[in-house]
């Protein structure tokens, strides 16, 4: 069984966010209204965010591209009293939106704030109706899963393209890469089974030093980091 993972070389990401715009496309991640936004409630399934150091005007700063880090051992799997969220056993966190209550603790319990709470009535989403066609349910060629307001959400490594590509016989990592992979312009991400010695996202990790978030906290997140 493969283990699914990332890796983002920071020397190589630009900051120009397709990521992100290819992630809000590929999962029918809502937009924010210009209220939501001016009190930074905007939905994004992957966040850069921005780190700055030093003082005017010797001031640099740089760019962290952020998906959810699909921990080994993920603190939102366990405070989940519904079971909406858990992990595979190719190691994907997923979101099982027909499980969500929406309680939030996922939220509080997760380190990277990888996750959102949609509380967007039904009529501001027509992209998530259960009546939905099974090939008309995303803006994607893809199918996705749908789901109703109420619920959180987050990255699921577009899992389900993973699981179409599978199915179809080709070659993840390469053929078939999550949309954030698939749209970076520079190559800054990799995408593989970290356990393949001969997968490109082994190969790359091989070849740097790599560092993972928020280490201390023992939750071995599944996406690395090349520091510049």
């Amino acid at each position: 069984m493969p283990r699914w993972g990332m890796v983002i070389d920071l020397d190589q990401c630009v900051g120009c966010q397709a990521c992100t715009f290819a992630c809000k496309a590929e999962n029918n991640v809502p937009h924010g209204s210009p209220e939501e936004q001016k009190e930074r409630r905007d939905f994004f399934w992957n966040k850069m965010i921005a780190a700055s150091s030093g003082k005017y005007p010797s001031v640099k700063t740089e760019i962290i591209p952020m998906p959810c880090m699909h921990c080994d051992n993920a603190p939102c799997v366990t405070v989940c009293p519904a079971e909406a969220t858990y992990r595979r056993a190719d190691g994907i966190i997923v979101q099982d939106f027909r499980r969500c209550i929406g309680c939030k603790y996922c939220i509080v319990a997760c380190p990277y704030g990888a996750r959102n709470f949609n509380g967007k009535e039904q009529e501001e989403m027509p992209y998530s109706r259960h009546d939905a066609p099974p090939d008309r349910n995303s803006w994607g060629p893809w199918p996705f899963p749908t789901r109703t307001h109420g619920v959180v959400e987050k990255c699921t490594f577009c899992f389900h393209r993973i699981d179409q590509g599978i199915k179809e016989g080709k070659a993840i990592g390469s053929e078939v890469v999550p949309a954030c992979v698939e749209a970076c312009p520079s190559g800054a991400r990799i995408f593989g089974d970290l356990d393949d010695p001969k997968s490109n996202v082994s190969k790359k990790l091989a070849s740097r030093d790599s560092i993972q978030l928020r280490e201390e906290l023992s939750t071995h997140p599944k996406v690395y980091y090349l520091p510049k």
